[in-house]
């Protein structure tokens, strides 16, 4: 049964009212090629429950699993293994159904898993606090050029050549309603980054230079002169991390002067998942915490002295001063937060940088191994877990061929930059821990045959 509580009449009068001719006019920034004209060729108008499932499964049986291959793929999604006790946990009936803190005198285990989170968070970023987590780390940076708006009033942003060109679209579309100005570009097949140039385009009008750490190439750059440069001009570094577990071997963004640091956290106990759903991390310094988005978990005492934990900052836009809330983003990410936390815990600092330097070590091999083949050039002078190959053509279709032999080679860059014919050429290849050297041999036959 269909339940339609509209009339015509009064989805006539909705759209009188926003001032929108049709439903259809509603839809106009979705780009034509991503719209369907009418129903999905090859699908009936309707079947059995059998039927249906009997189709949907062939379809997904026409998928490659990252699990069923040699997997190199990786520019901010990462394949780490998640243990089995994280899953566990987070199914358990008081954590999976606690979503969100509305009354915290009744959600005192979640926010204290909040709390713990943000601690790990700030510990990890080299930051004094955290939130309780945002949607992803696109989400995340965005948020994070915002508020470098409102504590510097400033609304030009800088954005590093070598920051995700996703987390670009995102803030680019955010921008369109915010009146940011936001300078970018696209990276070069280089080992450099463009570190010079951001520190000759610094002025008084920037509000924030946004650095990804390491970058879309997986090169890796010390930030403390760009900090420099910035807090000189009253502006602000903003720090992108979407592989967390790099700072397991890496100085943290905030001992090198990020004022804020943001990221995707997905590579610790959440799963690929398809795509989805992430958890966004974001820190800052302390004098900062007013402007921050998203959510803030407290520890205090009641008034028997016992320990226990409160909502310590909350502003968004729901609330009673909605004009004044820095987000629009409504709750966390909590259960992904959550497995997040519990695969910390279980790592342990020690466990973490035993995991970095495993990670960077089959990293280092892979690299080794690949840059044998002929005509590819490794372009990376440092890496951690990622690097970035030049072959001798294209790679968008050597990595359809690959795939196509059952080997997950990469993530070209002309699919990251679509029309970028200096790109066209570079191949971002990741390595974890789940990575074997059975699955580099058979990376690097695959790639040789691909190019002949």
């Amino acid at each position: 049964m269909r339940y339609l509580p509209l009339s015509d009449a009064d989805r006539a009068e909705m759209l009188r009212t926003i001032g929108a001719p049709s439903v259809d006019s509603l839809f106009v920034d979705v780009p034509d090629a991503a719209r369907l004209a009418g129903p999905i060729d090859g699908l009936p108008d309707h079947a059995s429950e059998m039927a249906v499932e009997r189709q949907l499964s062939a379809l997904a049986r026409t998928n490659l699993a990252a699990g069923e291959a040699p997997f190199f793929l990786g520019c901010g999604a990462y394949k780490h293994h998640v243990p089995a006790s994280v899953d566990h946990l987070i199914q358990r009936g008081e954590f999976l159904t606690s979503y969100t803190p509305y009354q915290p005198e009744i959600a005192q285990g979640t926010l204290q898993a909040l709390f713990e989170f943000q601690t790990q968070v700030a510990r990890l970023y080299g930051c004094d606090v955290a939130n309780a987590s945002m949607y992803d780390g696109s989400t995340a940076c965005w948020e994070a050029i915002g508020m470098a708006r409102r504590i510097t009033r400033r609304t030009k942003a800088l954005l590093s050549n070598g920051l995700h060109p996703h987390y670009v679209s995102v803030a680019e579309t955010m921008a369109r309603f915010t009146g940011d100005m936001l300078v970018t570009g696209r990276p070069e097949l280089s080992p450099e980054g463009d570190g010079a140039a951001l520190l000759a385009a610094i002025d008084g009008e920037t509000s924030c230079v946004v650095v990804q750490y390491p970058d879309i190439l997986g090169r890796i750059a010390d930030m403390s002169e760009l900090a420099e440069r910035a807090h000189a001009q009253g502006a602000l570094l903003i720090a992108v991390v979407t592989e967390p577990v790099a700072l397991g071997a890496l100085r943290s963004p905030g001992e090198m002067g990020a004022d804020i640091v943001v990221g995707e956290g997905q590579s610790l106990g959440v799963g690929l998942n398809f795509g989805g759903p992430y958890v966004g991390l974001f820190a800052t310094r302390e004098k900062y915490v007013r402007q921050m988005p998203g959510r803030l978990a407290g520890e205090t005492t009641d008034a028997a002295g016992k320990r226990g934990f409160v909502l310590t900052l909350s502003t968004r836009e729901q609330h009673i001063r909605r004009e004044k809330a820095t987000s629009n983003i409504c709750t966390n990410s909590g259960l992904c937060a959550l497995a997040f936390t519990i695969h910390m815990t279980l790592l342990g600092e020690k466990g973490l940088r035993d995991l970095a330097l495993l990670n960077h070590a089959r990293a280092v091999a892979a690299a080794e191994r690949l840059a044998k083949v002929p005509g590819v050039e490794l372009v990376n002078d440092s890496f951690f877990n990622e690097f970035t190959l030049r072959l001798p053509r294209e790679a968008r279709p050597v990595v359809r061929t690959m795939a196509a032999d059952g080997v997950l080679g990469g993530v070209s860059l002309g699919r990251l930059y679509p029309g970028a014919d200096a790109l066209a050429n570079g191949l971002v290849v990741a390595v974890t821990e789940m990575v074997t050297e059975e699955d580099i041999s058979t990376l690097a036959v695959a790639l040789e045959e691909a190019l002949k």
